[in-house]
């Protein structure tokens, strides 16, 4: 055979080595994760029972670190007190008994979805009501297990977790909801959790929520001592802020249109009965189905809420301008009756008179004719008293006239006689109501936004 057959032939053969060995190395691969997983996780080689040692392989305590990543918050209830989250949580561990040979660096990772072949941080939420993992299509967690023996634990779940609320400044108040993360069996002595470095908690971008914002987090320790050791524990403390604007809508704005109208009382007329009294009775039991309705929604506490002071408040203006009728409708009756007894008086002093003229005239007709009669003078002398009298009444009239007071002039328009009495009560209700109202107003904003800032 030429000697260039011979190049060609072994050219060709050692093509297919090549090609024999690359596929051999492609299947021995996995082939090898698998002889990998048999090797650090067969029987008699691993036992999950055992936590892992320490830094550097000492006695001390497993190191865990945590992160979150926050993906919705769906319900904050204030009448449960609890809040729902689901999160993606975290954990990851070194355990040098899981170290392996990753080829040269082609292989990165093993992946196990089987969470009871390693072994686990017994970590539990200790603030959890309730709480459910994710199963569709296949279970939401994986376990990766890296060359240098460290666990990454990841998860997603869904959780309802307790947030005990305080509701003094509800609805301009800021609530902060926790969640805690703690060790159930094993002691500081042989499992510490830490925040991971860096970023340890991550919000959804866009996180929106029907009532409040999320204003910030904060990550924080929480260790607790008992009567079996001390454990450690995690916390994330989440800073809600109450959107004010749909409250303002729902509620304020309202209340304030309802007390506006029970002022309408005041301009209509005192003898108008069923239009001020119905007016009256309307607005009273619309305030108090509203008061009603926004305490259905909120748990009953012991102390008082902004927005108990703002309902009671504007409650009471409202049943205010029902009694005012009441008070109208009184002095009214007062002053038909005072009226009623006058013209009686005046009927009896009528009667009393004629009964003296017709006494006089019969006098008269008894008289003797040669009576003689007294001329009285139609010229007065200087001392005489009449005409001083009629003297000082010209001096009055001829006085220059004084300024007129515009108070004055406001108020002779209802003078105080019994029958104005009732005209005087609205004319004065039209003009303390709101102007103690808005005083009201004044008060209560500055008070609970002031104290709001202070809790900031």
């Amino acid at each position: 055979m030429a000697p260039g057959h011979y190049f060609w032939a072994i050219f060709y053969f050692a093509c297919l080595c090549s090609a024999s060995l690359a596929n051999n190395a492609k299947v021995n691969f996995r082939e090898k994760e698998k002889k990998i997983l048999d090797q650090i996780l067969g029987a008699g080689k691993y036992d999950a029972r055992i936590r892992p040692s320490g830094i550097n392989g000492t006695d001390g305590p497993a190191i865990v670190r945590i992160n979150l990543f926050v993906r919705s918050i769906m319900t904050i209830s204030d009448i449960k007190m609890e809040y729902s989250v689901q999160l993606t949580f975290r954990e990851q561990w070194l355990d040098e008994r899981l170290k392996f040979d990753d080829i040269g660096g082609r292989l990165k990772y093993l992946t196990l979805t089987e969470a009871n072949r390693v072994w686990m941080p017994d970590l539990f939420f200790s603030n959890e009501k309730e709480g459910h993992f994710h199963n569709i299509i296949m279970p939401n967690v994986y376990i990766r297990i890296f060359p240098y023996g460290s666990v990454l634990y990841s998860i997603r779940i869904s959780l309802t977790l307790a947030c005990p609320m305080n509701l003094k400044l509800y609805p301009l108040d800021r609530q902060v909801c926790s969640l805690r993360m703690a060790s159930y069996g094993w002691t500081t002595a042989d499992l510490v959790f830490l925040w991971k470095e860096g970023d340890p908690v991550q919000v959804v971008k866009n996180l929106h929520l029907p009532r409040f914002t999320l204003e910030k987090f904060l990550t924080d320790y929480c260790n607790s001592k008992t009567n079996t050791g001390e454990y450690s524990c995690l916390k994330v403390d989440l800073l809600f802020k109450r959107e004010f604007s749909y409250y303002l809508i729902q509620i304020y704005i309202p209340c304030c249109m309802l007390v506006i109208v029970s002022w309408v009382s005041f301009w209509l007329d005192q003898g108008a009965v069923p239009a001020r009294v119905s007016l009256g009775v309307t607005t009273l039991l619309t305030m108090a189905t509203q008061t009603s309705g926004i305490n259905a929604s909120l748990p009953p506490v012991s102390y008082t809420k902004a927005i108990d002071v703002w309902t009671g408040v504007c409650l009471t203006f409202v049943f205010g301008a029902l009694l005012e009728f009441a008070l109208v409708n009184y002095a009214s009756r007062s002053a038909d009756r005072a009226a009623d007894i006058q013209r009686e008086n005046m009927k009896k002093k009528r009667r009393e008179m004629e009964q003296v003229s017709l006494d006089a005239a019969s006098d008269l007709l008894d008289t003797d004719s040669n009576a003689t009669f007294a001329m009285k003078p139609l010229v007065r002398h200087p001392g005489d008293p009449m005409a001083m009298e009629k003297l000082r009444q010209c001096e009055v009239h001829m006085q220059p006239p004084k300024r007129p007071n515009c108070c004055r002039t406001w108020w002779s328009r209802f003078p105080t006689r019994q029958c104005s009495r009732s005209k005087r009560i609205d004319v004065i209700s039209r003009i303390t109501f709101p102007l103690v109202f808005a005083l009201f107003n004044l008060v209560y904003w500055s008070t609970y936004l002031f104290r709001e800032e202070e809790e900031d």
